[in-house]
């Protein structure tokens, strides 16, 4: 089972609408779907809520510590209620996966994510799973700074948010514990495909009359012509 959420990001209005915060959308999501609402705390340096399912407790927890330090938070939350890593799953930003898609991960490298290298370094493990939720990648290594720290388009945004609907779903198999069904939904949910453009009508436009069918018309109308009584 599933006893801590997290969603990593960082604090701060100028940074909750950036892709980084990916994270912290999906958390914020999640509680609201389940009732919940955050308050933070000063021990854990974060935003925590606390829920239960069917008699288990179980936390959700957006860090406070801004990204590269986000161990701090989930390795003093975890250790104080004793929740083991891999009853732990850090919902996060993923570049190597396409806006609008997600996907489940056990264990495995920080892929040079900076708010996963602390999580490895303060659990002292990646065996905990994570939700790689998409954002995309700019092509190029040297704008990846720039590109998490950007507003997705308006088309992206969409894509993301759909995902995150999508992968809401999975909440309840995480909860009892079945991985395989929660990774099974969420692998199979792919974002529904654009309806393709409406072909355009041709404008319709009155052909020219030839000009035998013009000489046809003139020669009707002289002969229908009332002739003059005088």
């Amino acid at each position: 089972m599933i006893k801590l959420f997290v969603g990593l990001g960082n604090p701060g209005p100028e940074y909750e609408a950036t892709r980084h915060n990916a994270g912290f959308w999906w958390v914020d999501a999640l509680a609201k779907e389940m009732g919940l609402n955050f308050k933070y705390e000063k021990q854990f340096n974060g935003h925590t809520a606390k829920g239960s399912y069917k008699g288990e407790s179980l936390w959700l927890l957006k860090p406070q510590t801004f990204m590269n330090l986000s161990g701090q938070s989930v390795g003093a939350l975890s250790r104080f209620y004793k929740i083991e890593p891999r009853e732990i799953l850090i919902a996060h930003d993923e570049l190597d996966i396409t806006p609008g898609e997600a996907k489940l991960r056990f264990g495995g490298s920080h892929a040079g994510h900076n708010g996963l290298r602390d999580i490895h370094e303060k659990l002292g493990t990646d065996a905990y799973w994570r939700l790689r939720l998409g954002i995309g990648h700019p092509g190029a290594k040297s704008e990846v700074l720039k590109w998490v720290l950007q507003k997705p388009s308006t088309d992206q945004s969409i894509l993301i948010a759909q995902c995150i609907d999508r992968t809401l779903k999975a909440y309840d198999p995480l909860m009892q514990g079945d991985t395989e069904r929660a990774t099974q939904h969420i692998h199979t949910s792919k974002p529904p495909r654009p309806k393709p453009p409406k072909p355009s009508k041709p404008a319709q436009t009155s052909e020219p009359d030839s000009p035998l069918r013009s000489s046809a018309l003139i020669e009707g109308a002289t002969k229908n012509e009332p002739q003059n009584k005088g």
